[in-house]
């Protein structure tokens, strides 16, 4: 799903997705119809602007999990600025695009996305990656003794794939470095989130670095 409010961006980005092999089941100028719209057309991977004229994308972001908790999103934006890329994600964005990137790269992107890996603009990962950091709570190394203690265990295995989620490797570096194949990655990485209970790779990032598993 496109949601931008400028049509022949909307159009142009549809177009792309839909000539790259992906199904585009609805597009939307604004931000309320969107999240009206979500719930029958049922996407996938939402490709969002920030700035929309009726609500805020983050709003948006908002309306479309709490109708489509497993829907995954993928904002476009004219802005880098830290603040809005911190309030994205804290709102359940996958991953964050400037507008000024190459098609190739931004169908790149809505892969990843889709796939549950977080995706953002080059020099905007650290960014984020440091605001889960200073978020994390607990005896000041990000780790929480009454959580640690409470938290499910997980295989060496899991622990170590994890590991590299949180550095932010993708599937295929992570395949490669422990030489297994792509879809195991995938299966360890579904295992840890059904045992932790989070829902998709950025939360599952989150809580990485909350233990100091980043290092």
């Amino acid at each position: 799903m496109v949601v931008d409010d400028h049509p022949m961006w909307r159009e142009g980005v549809a177009r792309d997705l839909a000539e790259a092999g992906h199904e585009v089941v609805a597009t939307s100028g604004e931000g309320r119809q969107a999240v009206r719209v979500a719930p029958a057309a049922r996407p996938d991977v939402v490709v969002l602007d920030l700035q929309l004229p009726d609500i805020s994308g983050v709003e948006v972001i908002r309306g479309l999990r709490a109708a489509l908790p497993q829907v995954r999103v993928l904002m476009l934006s004219a802005s880098g600025e830290q603040q809005s890329v911190l309030e994205a994600v804290k709102a359940g964005a996958t991953g964050y695009l400037v507008k000024s990137a190459a098609p190739a790269e931004f169908l790149e992107a809505v892969r990843r996305t889709a796939a549950g890996e977080p995706v953002f603009t080059p020099g905007l990962a650290g960014l984020v990656l440091g605001e889960f950091r200073r978020l994390a709570t607990g005896d000041g190394t990000g780790r929480s003794t009454a959580e640690d203690d409470a938290a499910p265990r997980l295989t060496d295995r899991e622990t170590e794939v994890l590991r590299l989620v949180a550095k932010g490797l993708s599937y295929k570096q992570i395949a490669q470095r422990l030489e297994l194949s792509h879809r195991t990655v995938q299966n360890h990485v579904q295992n840890t989130l059904g045992k932790l209970q989070l829902h998709n790779r950025v939360e599952l990032t989150r809580y990485a670095i909350e233990r100091g598993l980043d290092g």
